[in-house]
């Protein structure tokens, strides 16, 4: 397990009892643009199967932030569903939570990170995240888009993006 605290007394774990998952369920499901209507069971797997990060608010211990990361623990990991309460943004615990999970990769020997943002890459950038070289990556996305309710990709098993 990981902990790690900041000056002001918020602090940092890994550990899984810690994460208040009705609540990162919430936060995910109602207000993150990549989650709308995630159901319960798909979050409580997801952070089985990866590395969760919480930040707890000093005095009360409340969870005000979360971050997952789907990882080997070894050589590669993908950083995803980060999140800061709304009632906690701006006291720079995005960019906090975004350095502390590159540095514990970094010491577990992990060497590639990866992402997806549509609007937080300014706090990406403050910890050493940059733009993907076009080209070079791939993907394959079978979601459901809220708005046509078809699979990504659906008229060919495999999607490249431009």
């Amino acid at each position: 397990m990981f902990t790690l605290t900041r000056p002001d007394g918020y602090q940092l774990s890994t550990d899984p009892a810690r994460l208040d998952l009705d609540r990162v369920h919430r936060w995910l499901a109602t207000d993150a643009y990549w989650a709308i209507g995630r159901e319960r069971e798909t979050v409580e797997r997801a952070f089985a199967g990866s590395l969760g990060f919480g930040v707890y608010r000093p005095g009360d211990g409340q969870q005000v932030a979360v971050a997952r990361v789907v990882t080997d623990r070894a050589t590669f990991a993908w950083l995803c569903d980060v999140y800061v309460d709304r009632t906690a943004r701006g006291l720079g615990l995005g960019t906090w939570l975004a350095g502390a999970v590159r540095d514990h990769l970094a010491e577990l020997g992990v060497r590639r990170v990866v992402l997806a943002t549509a609007d937080a890459h300014g706090v990406y950038a403050k910890v050493g995240f940059t733009p993907v070289e076009p080209g070079q990556w791939m993907q394959l996305d079978a979601r459901v888009t809220p708005v046509t309710g078809k699979e990504q990709g659906a008229a060919s098993p495999l999607t490249v993006e431009p």
